[in-house]
This record gives structure tokens, sequence and C-alpha cells, in this order.
């Protein structure tokens, strides 16, 4: 039985009920009419069998957040270490302290605003939000909470940088400045491979007969160690290599073993893309002449390259390793227009004879013994 009356230790009114388990329960107000309507939801909630215990509430957002962090292990090793990195530098030194009942939309609403405000790149403060997000609905399952206060909030619009398409000629410079090191910038830019997963290959997966590569892992340095994984999107997939390239990576199999790696460091192990860039792209770049160029550059090149060479929209995102079509159609619609004009060329010959639209054009009936004007 639900009831308000006096604060029987002070100023105030209390408002009184059972629990679903029978308990007795108390909350005080400085209102009545804020005990009152306070009881009315509660009410309402445990009807529509949402009842949530005020007590499980007062959890601090500190205590709820490392427990949720302690259980990404069903993330790559790169993904948990962004979250964390989120976590501790952007989520707890404004909210750790709270209890995680009293954070309210509008709380949340005013820290994406303050983050954009401080300089943190759009895709950044979306991330953030993202973890808060998903901590504060793991509140929700656990029924500390009744509804997630990061549901809704308005947030920056990420843009998108424009993909940097070298041409076959710029790839050429680029390969002849890399000198020895050509063949890797070679099938990054033909081959459209990550640079993880260019550094995870194996001779195993090389197939010189059928000029395939086979890509089936990936290796990241994440806080100075290498993490090894499955590619981007947990598939493996097989990627063609242009003949031209053939002899190269035939070359660096010679002496190797089937899991020893095709591309290594010059001290041996996995190539690392820090060290990569520093020591052969950047350096690469600048003698061929090419500025504001990223190693993931050349994988934007593979795409623009096949796709000019006639490759449909399904055989690029075999090549990438893209979840979907409609994913590498957000990335590279632009390239495929002249596929377009094709498209509507081929099918002129399919039209009908048209009737003209307006009716002052069509043929005038002739009336008989009528003749034409002279």
């Amino acid at each position: 039985m639900a009831s308000i009356g006096k604060n029987p230790r002070g100023t105030g009114w209390q408002a009184r009920w059972r629990d679903p388990g029978g308990r007795q329960r108390k909350k005080n107000f400085p209102r009545k009419v804020d005990a009152q309507r306070w009881l009315d939801q509660m009410q309402a909630e445990r009807h529509r069998g949402q009842y949530i215990d005020p007590t499980a509430g007062k959890v601090r957002v500190r205590d709820v957040a490392e427990a949720w962090a302690s259980g990404l292990t069903h993330l790559k090793v790169s993904t948990a270490t962004r979250y964390r990195g989120l976590l501790t530098g952007h989520i707890l030194p404004r909210f750790g302290s709270w209890a995680i009942a009293d954070l309210r939309h509008t709380d949340v609403r005013d820290w994406v605003r303050d983050l954009s405000a401080s300089g943190l790149s759009a895709g950044s403060v979306r991330q953030a939000h993202r973890v808060l997000s998903l901590i504060l609905a793991e509140a929700v399952k656990d029924g500390r909470i009744s509804r997630n206060a990061a549901s809704g909030v308005q947030l920056p619009r990420a843009v998108r940088l424009e993909p940097r398409f070298l041409t076959a000629e710029e790839v050429g410079r680029l390969v002849a400045a890399a000198g020895s090191n050509g063949l890797s910038v070679a099938v990054l830019a033909f081959c459209g491979l990550r640079f993880g997963e260019l550094s995870a290959l194996k001779v195993r997966r090389v197939n010189l007969l059928r000029r395939r590569l086979v890509v089936a892992e990936s290796v990241t340095e994440v806080g100075g160690r290498l993490v090894w994984s499955t590619p981007k999107t947990n598939r493996t997939r097989t990627v063609p290599f242009p003949p031209a390239l053939g002899p190269g990576i035939e070359a660096l199999c010679v002496g190797k073993g089937p899991d020893d790696l095709l591309f290594t460091a010059p001290g041996g192990g996995a190539v690392r893309l820090g060290n990569w860039r520093h020591r052969v792209f950047d350096p690469a770049c600048r003698e061929a002449g090419l500025v504001n160029v990223r190693p993931h550059d050349l994988r934007h090149t593979a795409a623009s390259l096949a796709i000019a060479a006639g490759a449909n929209v399904k055989a690029v995102q075999q090549m990438l390793g893209h979840a979907s079509a409609a994913m590498t159609l957000d990335v590279y619609a632009g390239l495929f227009g002249d596929d377009l004009d094709a498209v509507a060329l081929a099918l002129d010959g399919l039209v009908p004879p048209m009737c003209p639209s307006d009716p002052a054009e069509a043929p005038k009936e002739r009336r008989p013994g009528a003749t034409d004007a002279i």
C-alpha cells in the first residue's frame, strides 16, 4: 500500500510503498506535490513491469563503467583499448562520481556540447557518446535505471575526409622512390590491403599460380605491442594481384617457411605502420613530389584504379573486404558515374517510340478532301 505523510525525522514529506518483494520502502521530498508525483510515476512503472528500486541507481557511474569495461573481451584489442581511452579521458572526469540514476538527458547534452567546444573532433565526440550510451544501456539491463539518458542526444556531424586517389603515374613514381621497399607500396596501391593485413601476410597465404593473396589475419600496434587478430570484418578474403607483381612476390617467398611473414621489418618481425611511414613512405612521397598523402590513401587508390579498369562494385567490395556493396558505394559512388552513363545508353535502344507530350505538337487528324498547305 503506497502512502504519503510528513517526514518523521524532519521537514518535508515522505513517500512510502512496498516493492515487488514486499519490503517497505520510503523516499523523502521537500514538497508534498513532488512526493505524490514521484509515487504516481513509480506505481505506473510498477504496473508496466518497469519498476526500478531507487537504491539500485545510487551506484556510481565509475563502478558501472569499470564493470562494463572489464567485459570487452568480445571486441578486438584495438577497439577495446580505444573505448577504455575514451572512458578515462572524457567520461569519468565528468560523470565518474555521479550516482547513475542522477544522470539526465540534459546533462549528457551539455557534456557533448562541451566536448565539441573543447576542440575534440566530431568523430571522437560521437565515439565518446557511444561509449557512455553503451554503459548506460548496461545499467538499464541490470535494472539500475529505467531509461538511457544518452538516447536521442544530438551529436555533431562527422565530416568524412575526401578520399585521395593517386594516378597510376603517381603510384609509379612513389614505388620507384621507395626503392627496395617499393613492392610493399605497390601491393597496397594495386591490391587494396589495409596496412595491418599487409604486415600479417604469411608465405602460405600466397598462391603464385592463381596470383592470389589470402587475407586471413591482421596485426596492429596497440600500446607499443603488436596485437594479432582477424581482418576488420572478421572475414577471410582472396585478393588478386597483377601479374607484374608476381616476380617480386615470388622473390620474397624464397627461402622462407609457410608461416614466415612475407614482408618483414629490417630487424625481423612484423612491419609497424609508424616505423614504415617514417622510414619508407614519407621520404618516398617527398622524393616523388606528392604532398598530403597518407598510407591509407593507397587503399583508396587501389579502388579507383580497379574501377577505372572496369571492375564492378561487387568486385571492388570483395577486393577491399567491405561488409557490403552499399558500404563500397557509400565511399566510391562518384567513381562509378561512367557505368551509369553506359547503362542509360544501353537502355536507350529498348525505349519504344514515344507520343509527343505537347498536344500542340501532335499530328492533326486529316479531314476527307483536305490538302496540305503550301
